[in-house]
């Protein structure tokens, strides 16, 4: 399945996020933009929203307190939609709820306002909780799948893979990987493929001078030690990545635009 701009609109991949809810549990807080995840523009890199996001996760578990009893969790696909730059200095107003909910895993919405410049970005996370004595998805306690329920009518979520198209025959460029950018699981740090995602989408500035979208989707862990390339293929709506080792692959990342209201 070639997973170009052109697919069919009623795909999830040009499907618009949920909006903010009327009512239910939302997590809000503010926070201050700072000047380690502004690029050369001074706009929110990429890699700095996925850094937010990563940080509002733990925020919200320790404001519902769920952090003890749900530490664990893995991403499984993320989607960043950027409508409008966000530049720095600004501060952030982040909100978070759930918008689909199943006994082991649930999608987040994560809406980022900007104070000033009118900066918006919507994102949605696809997160497993995992019992990290297993490596397998744990159920979530009853209390707290309520309190997600709450702004979702979704209760019986499935996964789908959105990106599924076999890596292409060049060659890839290989991706050095650092210490730091291993986690807890021993694993690449969600992370560390934002912070490839933005090198080798930095030159697709058709892509990305109106309002754009970015998916990240993880198949198999990457593991500190081995030799990560990353290929790509450009079509005229989209950029699309692929994270493999040894011609194995374990992430695809596409950039594509998004179509103006």
């Amino acid at each position: 399945m070639n997973q170009s701009a052109d697919q069919n609109a009623g795909h999830p991949l040009s499907a618009p996020l949920a909006p903010v809810p009327g009512s239910g549990h939302i997590f809000d807080v503010t926070r201050r933009l700072s000047t380690v995840d502004m690029d050369e523009n001074r706009y929110l890199r990429i890699d700095g929203i996925a850094r937010h996001l990563q940080d509002a996760g733990v925020d919200h578990l320790a404001h519902t307190g769920a952090l003890e009893s749900h530490p664990h969790w893995i991403v499984r696909r993320t989607v960043i939609d950027v409508l409008r730059p966000i530049t720095w200095p600004t501060r952030l107003r982040v909100r978070r709820w759930c918008s689909g909910v199943s006994p082991r895993w649930c999608t987040m919405r994560v809406r980022i306002d900007s104070e000033g410049d009118g900066g918006l970005v919507e994102t949605e996370g696809f997160w497993i909780h995992m019992n990290k004595k297993t490596m397998s998805p744990s159920r979530l306690a009853d209390e707290f799948f309520e309190l997600m329920s709450t702004t979702t009518d979704d209760h019986r979520l499935h996964w789908r893979q959105w990106l599924d198209a076999p890596l292409p025959p060049t060659d890839g460029t290989p991706y050095p990987l650092r210490r730091t950018d291993t986690d807890h699981f021993r694993h690449i740090t969600n992370t560390a493929y934002w912070h490839a995602v933005h090198e080798f989408t930095a030159d697709a500035t058709e892509l990305t001078r109106g309002p754009h979208r970015f998916v990240l989707e993880h198949n198999k862990p990457i593991r500190f030690g081995e030799i990560l390339d990353v290929h790509a293929d450009r079509t005229d709506g989209a950029l699309t990545l692929w994270f493999a080792v040894d011609h194995d692959t374990r992430a695809i990342a596409q950039l594509r635009r998004l179509e103006e209201d």
